[in-house]
């Protein structure tokens, strides 16, 4: 199913708090002064967490005509940039507070060491080099599911198994605003669907095996009787 989004000014939404306009605006920004320094706006230099209204909404088509601007190649520039110092693979635009159509991905070879052969096959991982999307659509290419574990830096500390189709397509632009289209299976179709969903108002939480939400560090929780601090920052 394709969700109806609109396009939206790329220069209003990174100059202003936008967290949506399904979310009533004068709300949002008394409840953000309640803890948010003056000054601090998006693209934030930090992924924002579940319970953040950004993350729940459609993220806004960027206008064709925009998709070369200085603001847009910021952006990009950005999600790149806060990607790489949270090392994860994949973040989207919504995860640093601006709801656009917009994420990144990279799968490097040296990730290859974390895992033991085996796992590396059965999850079928392969590098993929840095990708970036905007105005993203997705088709499936092969409805078959498997079930892998999913963590996402929007609900830092924890994972659980999600089922994602096995292949799929995206279509969209390059971050120099020309067209793109790229085919994806396994893990890195994993990663693909994972960032769409962030761009459709979803969190892994909604499509997870409940009885696998596990605590990341739990037996570090217990090793240190409690006294575990967990930070949302990329240090």
């Amino acid at each position: 199913m394709r969700l109806k989004v609109k396009a939206v000014p790329i220069k209003a939404c990174i100059r202003t708090v936008c967290t949506s306009s399904r979310v009533d605006k004068s709300l949002a920004k008394w409840y953000q002064s309640l803890w948010q320094p003056k000054g601090n706006e998006p693209p934030y230099d930090h992924v924002v967490q579940l319970g953040d209204p950004v993350l729940r909404v459609p993220a806004n088509l960027i206008p064709e005509k925009e998709l070369k601007s200085p603001e847009v190649q910021y952006l990009v520039k950005h999600l790149v940039k806060v990607m790489r110092s949270y090392k994860c693979v994949g973040l989207a635009a919504p995860q640093l507070g601006l709801p656009l159509r917009a994420f990144v991905m990279e799968f490097k070879e040296e990730l290859r060491d974390q895992y033991t052969k085996a796992d590396y096959k059965l999850r079928e991982m392969e590098p993929l080099p840095l990708t970036v999307f905007l105005n993203p659509e997705l088709k499936v290419l092969n409805y078959e599911k498997v079930t892998h574990t999913e963590a996402c830096e929007s609900v830092r500390g924890y994972r659980a198994d999600v089922a994602r189709y096995r292949e799929i397509m995206i279509k969209g632009f390059d971050a120099s605003g020309e067209p793109k289209e790229l085919q994806l299976k396994g893990w890195n179709a994993r990663i693909a669907q994972h960032e769409m969903d962030h761009l459709n108002g979803i969190v892994y939480t909604d499509l997870m095996n409940r009885k696998t939400f596990t605590c990341s560090c739990w037996q570090a929780v217990n090793a240190n009787n409690g006294r575990i601090k967990l930070s949302f920052a990329n240090k």
